[in-house]
């Protein structure tokens, strides 16, 4: 089967698709600070690389797969004292997801696939919500793999393991693999680690970057990041996402 770009194809190739058997992906993101080095769009970045490598992945099982433009705005309150990062309320993402799968599912989709790569608390709340309400509806799965739990995250690296991967190797490596002209290659190589866990910050109450160690917006080894690493991470992110789809769908189908 195919990979679509939903945005590119005509209302007619719409209708012609077999939709009862097409997952619909969505990458998420946020326009947030990522240290000195990275852009405000590196979760975007990241989750639309995620998002066709699952495409792919759900394409090669036989499925329909229909890239969505992707989200870049989400709640981000750890980020929002930097200048360039734009929060929106988490319930406004809550509304935007369910409204979105009420669409799809009107249009007959089998599944929205959401291709996260954004980790605030607040944002995976909204997503969350999303998700729960969709299902109270009876609406189209709405499949959300959640990247912090402990089933994805040992897939993930080391740096991504410790918590302390926001704009750090893990972050930064898949950047250089997809953009690496918006890598500020220079300061990259200069900066100092970061090991603070974000997660180990958030478990203790801490409610911002600031409070939880990273001054200029990143943690972890931005130094150590290599697109070699990137693509391989890229990999694993889509083998997740189409795993949990197809899971979603029919456990057999994830085999």
């Amino acid at each position: 089967m195919a990979v679509h770009e939903l945005a590119e194809l005509t209302w007619e190739e719409v209708r012609s698709l077999d939709r009862t058997r097409a997952v619909a992906v969505l990458p998420i993101g946020a326009l947030e600070a990522h240290g000195p080095h990275l852009p405000l769009a590196t979760d975007v970045v990241i989750a639309e690389a995620m998002a066709r490598a699952g495409a792919q992945r759900i394409a090669a099982r036989g499925m329909e797969a229909v890239l969505l433009p992707a989200l870049p705005f989400t709640a981000a309150p750890f980020g929002a004292a930097f200048p360039g990062t734009l929060s929106v309320a988490p319930a406004t993402v809550t509304l935007l997801v369910i409204d979105l799968a009420r669409e799809l599912h009107r249009h007959g989709f089998a599944a929205l696939a959401i291709a996260n790569a954004h980790l605030d608390p607040a944002h995976l709340a909204s997503l969350s919500a999303a998700a729960e309400h969709a299902r109270a509806e009876q609406l189209l799965p709405v499949v959300i793999p959640d990247l912090t739990r402990k089933a994805w995250a040992s897939r993930l690296g080391e740096e991504f393991a410790t918590g302390a991967c926001h704009a750090g190797r893990y972050e930064g490596s898949m950047v250089l693999a997809e953009r690496p002209e918006l890598v500020r290659e220079a300061l990259r190589v200069a900066l100092p680690p970061v090991p603070a866990s974000l997660s180990v910050a958030i478990k203790d109450g801490k409610r911002t970057f600031e409070e939880a160690g990273g001054h200029r917006a990143y943690f972890g080894w931005p130094a150590e990041a290599s697109p070699e690493e990137g693509r391989a991470r890229i990999d694993t992110l889509g083998e997740i996402l189409a795993e949990a789809a197809l899971a979603a769908l029919a456990p057999e189908r994830a085999a």
